[in-house]
Protein backbone atom coordinates (compact mmCIF):
# COMPACT_ATOMS: atom_id res chain seq x y z
CA UNK A 1 0.00 0.00 0.00
CA UNK A 2 2.80 2.41 0.91
CA UNK A 3 4.61 1.67 -2.36
CA UNK A 4 1.38 2.14 -4.35
CA UNK A 5 0.68 5.45 -2.63
CA UNK A 6 4.24 6.63 -3.30
CA UNK A 7 4.03 5.69 -6.98
CA UNK A 8 0.64 7.38 -7.20
CA UNK A 9 1.90 10.67 -5.73
CA UNK A 10 5.00 10.55 -7.94
CA UNK A 11 2.84 10.02 -11.03
CA UNK A 12 0.40 12.73 -9.95
CA UNK A 13 3.11 15.34 -9.47
CA UNK A 14 4.99 14.45 -12.67
CA UNK A 15 1.82 14.31 -14.74
CA UNK A 16 0.44 17.54 -13.28
CA UNK A 17 3.61 19.55 -13.95
CA UNK A 18 4.03 18.05 -17.42
CA UNK A 19 0.48 18.89 -18.48
CA UNK A 20 0.55 22.34 -16.93
CA UNK A 21 3.74 23.17 -18.84
CA UNK A 22 2.17 21.79 -22.01
CA UNK A 23 -0.85 24.09 -21.61
CA UNK A 24 1.27 27.24 -21.26
CA UNK A 25 4.07 26.24 -23.62
CA UNK A 26 1.56 26.53 -26.48
CA UNK A 27 -1.12 29.17 -27.12
CA UNK A 28 -3.81 26.74 -25.92
CA UNK A 29 -4.24 28.02 -22.36
CA UNK A 30 -3.96 31.68 -23.37
CA UNK A 31 -6.46 31.32 -26.21
CA UNK A 32 -8.85 29.34 -24.03
CA UNK A 33 -8.77 31.89 -21.22
CA UNK A 34 -9.16 34.84 -23.59
CA UNK A 35 -12.11 33.39 -25.52
CA UNK A 36 -13.80 32.12 -22.38
CA UNK A 37 -13.58 35.53 -20.72
CA UNK A 38 -14.85 37.32 -23.84
CA UNK A 39 -17.85 34.99 -24.18
CA UNK A 40 -18.65 35.12 -20.48
CA UNK A 41 -18.41 38.91 -20.55
CA UNK A 42 -20.68 39.12 -23.60
CA UNK A 43 -23.37 36.93 -22.10
CA UNK A 44 -23.19 38.72 -18.75
CA UNK A 45 -23.19 42.31 -19.94
CA UNK A 46 -25.10 42.04 -23.22
CA UNK A 47 -27.27 38.90 -23.34
CA UNK A 48 -28.35 39.25 -19.71
CA UNK A 49 -28.44 43.06 -19.97
CA UNK A 50 -26.66 43.31 -16.62
CA UNK A 51 -26.96 47.08 -16.20
CA UNK A 52 -30.71 46.98 -16.88
CA UNK A 53 -31.41 44.68 -13.94
CA UNK A 54 -30.75 47.41 -11.40
CA UNK A 55 -29.33 44.84 -8.96
CA UNK A 56 -25.76 44.75 -7.66
CA UNK A 57 -25.21 41.00 -7.76
CA UNK A 58 -23.58 38.45 -10.04
CA UNK A 59 -26.61 36.24 -10.71
CA UNK A 60 -26.60 37.09 -14.46
CA UNK A 61 -22.89 36.22 -14.49
CA UNK A 62 -23.18 32.85 -12.75
CA UNK A 63 -26.27 31.87 -14.75
CA UNK A 64 -24.14 31.23 -17.84
CA UNK A 65 -21.41 29.18 -16.17
CA UNK A 66 -22.91 25.70 -16.75
CA UNK A 67 -23.71 26.41 -20.39
CA UNK A 68 -20.31 27.89 -21.21
CA UNK A 69 -18.50 25.18 -19.25
CA UNK A 70 -20.41 22.62 -21.31
CA UNK A 71 -18.90 24.04 -24.52
CA UNK A 72 -15.44 25.19 -23.44
CA UNK A 73 -14.20 22.73 -20.84
CA UNK A 74 -14.35 19.61 -23.06
CA UNK A 75 -12.07 21.58 -25.42
CA UNK A 76 -9.61 22.00 -22.56
CA UNK A 77 -9.58 18.32 -21.61
CA UNK A 78 -9.98 16.64 -25.00
CA UNK A 79 -6.21 16.49 -25.54
CA UNK A 80 -5.22 14.94 -22.21
CA UNK A 81 -5.08 11.34 -23.42
CA UNK A 82 -6.04 11.57 -27.09
CA UNK A 83 -2.98 13.75 -27.61
CA UNK A 84 -0.75 11.02 -26.18
CA UNK A 85 -2.10 8.51 -28.67
CA UNK A 86 -1.72 10.87 -31.62
CA UNK A 87 1.88 11.74 -30.67
CA UNK A 88 2.79 8.13 -29.99
CA UNK A 89 3.87 8.90 -26.42
CA UNK A 90 1.16 6.88 -24.69
CA UNK A 91 3.16 3.66 -24.69
CA UNK A 92 6.19 5.38 -23.17
CA UNK A 93 4.11 7.19 -20.55
CA UNK A 94 2.25 4.07 -19.51
CA UNK A 95 5.48 2.08 -19.20
CA UNK A 96 6.84 4.38 -16.49
CA UNK A 97 6.86 3.14 -12.86
CA UNK A 98 3.86 5.24 -11.91
CA UNK A 99 0.26 4.29 -11.22
CA UNK A 100 -2.39 5.12 -13.78
CA UNK A 101 -4.44 6.68 -10.97
CA UNK A 102 -1.66 9.17 -10.32
CA UNK A 103 -1.18 9.96 -14.01
CA UNK A 104 -4.91 10.45 -14.63
CA UNK A 105 -5.38 12.57 -11.51
CA UNK A 106 -2.41 14.78 -12.39
CA UNK A 107 -3.74 15.39 -15.90
CA UNK A 108 -7.18 16.27 -14.59
CA UNK A 109 -5.78 18.64 -11.94
CA UNK A 110 -3.68 20.44 -14.57
CA UNK A 111 -6.77 21.15 -16.68
CA UNK A 112 -8.68 22.09 -13.50
CA UNK A 113 -5.93 24.60 -12.65
CA UNK A 114 -6.32 26.33 -16.02
CA UNK A 115 -10.10 26.46 -15.53
CA UNK A 116 -9.60 27.89 -12.04
CA UNK A 117 -7.25 30.53 -13.41
CA UNK A 118 -9.97 31.53 -15.88
CA UNK A 119 -12.35 32.10 -12.96
CA UNK A 120 -9.72 34.16 -11.13
CA UNK A 121 -9.56 36.51 -14.11
CA UNK A 122 -13.30 37.20 -13.74
CA UNK A 123 -12.76 38.83 -10.33
CA UNK A 124 -13.02 42.35 -11.84
CA UNK A 125 -16.73 41.61 -12.26
CA UNK A 126 -16.94 40.98 -8.52
CA UNK A 127 -15.16 44.29 -7.89
CA UNK A 128 -17.60 46.02 -10.26
CA UNK A 129 -20.73 44.93 -8.39
CA UNK A 130 -19.15 46.06 -5.11
CA UNK A 131 -18.52 49.45 -6.69
CA UNK A 132 -22.15 49.63 -7.90
CA UNK A 133 -23.75 48.52 -4.65
CA UNK A 134 -23.55 46.25 -1.62
CA UNK A 135 -23.79 42.65 -2.81
CA UNK A 136 -23.78 39.58 -0.57
CA UNK A 137 -20.08 38.78 -0.91
CA UNK A 138 -20.33 35.59 1.12
CA UNK A 139 -22.92 34.30 -1.34
CA UNK A 140 -20.73 35.29 -4.30
CA UNK A 141 -17.72 33.51 -2.79
CA UNK A 142 -19.83 30.39 -2.24
CA UNK A 143 -21.02 30.43 -5.85
CA UNK A 144 -17.47 30.88 -7.13
CA UNK A 145 -16.39 27.86 -5.08
CA UNK A 146 -19.26 25.74 -6.38
CA UNK A 147 -18.52 26.88 -9.93
CA UNK A 148 -14.93 25.70 -9.56
CA UNK A 149 -16.07 22.30 -8.28
CA UNK A 150 -18.59 22.07 -11.12
CA UNK A 151 -15.81 22.87 -13.61
CA UNK A 152 -13.99 19.79 -12.36
CA UNK A 153 -17.05 17.68 -13.14
CA UNK A 154 -17.15 18.92 -16.73
CA UNK A 155 -13.41 18.39 -17.12
CA UNK A 156 -13.60 14.86 -15.72
CA UNK A 157 -16.02 13.92 -18.52
CA UNK A 158 -13.69 15.23 -21.22
CA UNK A 159 -10.62 13.62 -19.66
CA UNK A 160 -12.28 10.21 -19.44
CA UNK A 161 -13.59 10.36 -23.01
CA UNK A 162 -10.13 11.43 -24.14
CA UNK A 163 -8.81 8.15 -22.73
CA UNK A 164 -11.44 6.21 -24.67
CA UNK A 165 -10.80 7.58 -28.18
CA UNK A 166 -7.65 8.61 -30.02
CA UNK A 167 -9.14 11.58 -31.87
CA UNK A 168 -9.25 14.95 -30.12
CA UNK A 169 -12.16 16.07 -32.30
CA UNK A 170 -14.17 12.95 -31.50
CA UNK A 171 -13.29 13.29 -27.82
CA UNK A 172 -14.56 16.87 -27.87
CA UNK A 173 -17.84 16.01 -29.60
CA UNK A 174 -18.60 13.09 -27.31
CA UNK A 175 -17.60 15.16 -24.28
CA UNK A 176 -19.95 17.99 -25.25
CA UNK A 177 -22.84 15.59 -25.86
CA UNK A 178 -22.42 13.93 -22.46
CA UNK A 179 -21.98 17.32 -20.76
CA UNK A 180 -25.14 18.58 -22.47
CA UNK A 181 -27.13 15.61 -21.17
CA UNK A 182 -26.03 16.22 -17.58
CA UNK A 183 -26.67 19.95 -17.96
CA UNK A 184 -30.01 19.94 -19.77
CA UNK A 185 -31.45 17.26 -17.47
CA UNK A 186 -32.33 20.05 -15.05
CA UNK A 187 -33.68 22.46 -17.65
CA UNK A 188 -37.38 23.18 -16.91
CA UNK A 189 -38.30 22.34 -20.52
CA UNK A 190 -36.70 18.90 -20.17
CA UNK A 191 -37.97 18.11 -16.67
CA UNK A 192 -41.45 19.22 -17.70
CA UNK A 193 -41.40 16.94 -20.75
CA UNK A 194 -40.15 13.97 -18.71
CA UNK A 195 -42.73 14.62 -16.00
CA UNK A 196 -45.49 14.78 -18.62
CA UNK A 197 -44.44 11.45 -20.14
CA UNK A 198 -43.34 9.43 -17.11
CA UNK A 199 -44.71 11.29 -14.12
CA UNK A 200 -43.55 14.03 -11.77
CA UNK A 201 -41.47 11.62 -9.68
CA UNK A 202 -39.37 10.58 -12.65
CA UNK A 203 -39.01 14.20 -13.72
CA UNK A 204 -37.67 15.12 -10.28
CA UNK A 205 -35.32 12.12 -10.31
CA UNK A 206 -33.85 13.12 -13.68
CA UNK A 207 -33.37 16.68 -12.45
CA UNK A 208 -31.29 15.43 -9.51
CA UNK A 209 -28.61 14.28 -11.95
CA UNK A 210 -28.34 17.70 -13.56
CA UNK A 211 -25.52 20.16 -12.95
CA UNK A 212 -28.08 22.98 -13.22
CA UNK A 213 -30.09 21.66 -10.29
CA UNK A 214 -27.12 21.50 -7.95
CA UNK A 215 -25.53 24.75 -9.11
CA UNK A 216 -28.74 26.76 -8.81
CA UNK A 217 -28.79 26.25 -5.05
CA UNK A 218 -25.40 27.96 -4.81
CA UNK A 219 -26.62 30.75 -7.11
CA UNK A 220 -29.31 31.48 -4.52
CA UNK A 221 -26.63 31.70 -1.84
CA UNK A 222 -27.61 28.42 -0.22
CA UNK A 223 -24.88 25.96 0.72
CA UNK A 224 -26.19 22.43 0.24
CA UNK A 225 -23.55 19.90 1.17
CA UNK A 226 -25.25 17.29 -1.01
CA UNK A 227 -24.63 19.46 -4.08
CA UNK A 228 -20.95 19.68 -3.21
CA UNK A 229 -20.84 15.91 -2.70
CA UNK A 230 -22.66 15.40 -6.01
CA UNK A 231 -19.95 17.21 -7.96
CA UNK A 232 -17.09 15.58 -6.04
CA UNK A 233 -18.68 12.16 -6.50
CA UNK A 234 -19.19 12.87 -10.19
CA UNK A 235 -15.51 13.74 -10.58
CA UNK A 236 -14.51 10.56 -8.73
CA UNK A 237 -16.78 8.42 -10.91
CA UNK A 238 -15.41 9.75 -14.20
CA UNK A 239 -11.85 9.65 -12.88
CA UNK A 240 -12.40 5.96 -12.10
CA UNK A 241 -13.67 5.41 -15.66
CA UNK A 242 -10.60 7.29 -16.90
CA UNK A 243 -8.32 4.91 -15.00
CA UNK A 244 -10.21 1.85 -16.26
CA UNK A 245 -10.05 2.93 -19.90
CA UNK A 246 -6.37 3.83 -19.71
CA UNK A 247 -5.67 0.50 -18.00
CA UNK A 248 -7.38 -1.27 -20.89
CA UNK A 249 -5.22 0.70 -23.31
CA UNK A 250 -2.10 -0.37 -21.41
CA UNK A 251 -3.19 -4.02 -21.43
CA UNK A 252 -3.92 -3.89 -25.17
CA UNK A 253 -0.46 -2.40 -25.86
CA UNK A 254 1.30 -5.29 -24.14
Amino acid sequence: MKIWLGDTMTGLRASYLRELRAYFATPLAYVFIAIFLMMLGFFTWEASRFFDTGAADLQPFFYWHPWLFMIFLPALSMRLWADEGADGTAELLLSLPMTITGLATGKLLAAWTVAGLSLVFTFPMWITVNYLGSPDNASILLTYAMSLVMAGAYLSIGAAVSALVNSQVLAYIIGVVIAFIFTAAGWPMVTGAVAGLLGAGVGDLVAQFSFLTHFETAERGVLEFRSFLFFIGFVAMWLALNVIWVSQRRSAAR
